[in-house]
């Protein structure tokens, strides 16, 4: 192990080492969104910069194509609620995109392929849409995890079953999330990396067109559930 090898030298463990490594691959990635969140903002606030395009391709047409697919999917999923929470999915959208094309460039590691990072994020998650589902419902919340009712009183009988049943099915959303970025974005960058060692030439480069698509599609997929699992907090327990 890299880690295992530099720790003979340097004298510092390894976990201190890939949690130095880690935070500095998602400040890097924080602030790549920063700046990208600023240059289009002094776009805007240039003379007419918030109504007339850019011509041709540029950054902030492509941020504001984006945005304007994030805004049909949330008004969709999260329906009249969808303003409120929009900040939070495309936060997740943007810092995930950027993190995965991080990994497509040779010897700039994206830090979505590290455990640390997705497992952040798929808890961020997880812990918004339960904040949405209190929020909104207060201690009737916890009516989502009691299963049907019974009887003029409501009474929910089969609690004893559906509330472990529930509880699970809610934890996992987090496993899922977590897992599923970590394996696509692990396994589509160490296959560049792979090809890149191998033929350094033409044959990665089709390999990372594959990768701009799997990394768009998994910040997508990832923001997606976040909306459902937020619509899914929102709506009445019964």
């Amino acid at each position: 192990m890299i880690f295992h090898g530099l720790e003979h030298y340097i004298h510092v463990p390894w976990v201190i080492q890939a949690a130095l490594i880690a935070g500095a691959q998602l400040l890097f990635a924080a602030a790549l969104l920063l700046g990208s969140g600023l240059l289009v903002r002094s776009r805007l606030v240039a003379a007419n910069g918030g109504l007339v395009p850019d011509s041709g391709f540029s950054l902030r047409n492509v941020l504001e194509l984006l945005v304007e697919m994030l805004k049909g999917l949330a008004e969709q999923n999260m329906g009249p609620h969808w303003r409120k929470y929009f900040p939070i999915i495309g936060t997740i959208f943007f810092f995930i995109l950027i993190s995965n094309l991080m990994g497509l460039v040779p010897g700039l590691a994206g830090s979505t392929s590290t455990a640390d990072t997705t497992w952040a994020w798929a808890t961020i998650s997880f812990v918004v849409h339960q904040y949405v589902g209190i929020k909104e419902h207060g201690f009737g919340y916890i009516n989502h995890f009691l299963g049907p009712r019974f009887g003029k009183h409501h009474i929910p009988l089969l609690f004893w079953i559906y509330g472990p049943i529930e509880m699970v099915s809610h934890i996992s959303r987090a496993f899922t999330l977590a897992v599923r970025l970590l394996a696509n974005m692990f396994a589509d960058h160490t296959v560049v990396a792979v090809w890149i060692s191998l033929v350094p030439v033409v044959v990665p480069a089709m390999f990372m067109g594959l990768g701009l698509i799997v990394a768009f599609l998994q910040a997508f997929v990832f923001a997606l559930l976040t909306m459902i699992y937020i619509r899914l907090a929102l709506d009445e327990p019964h």
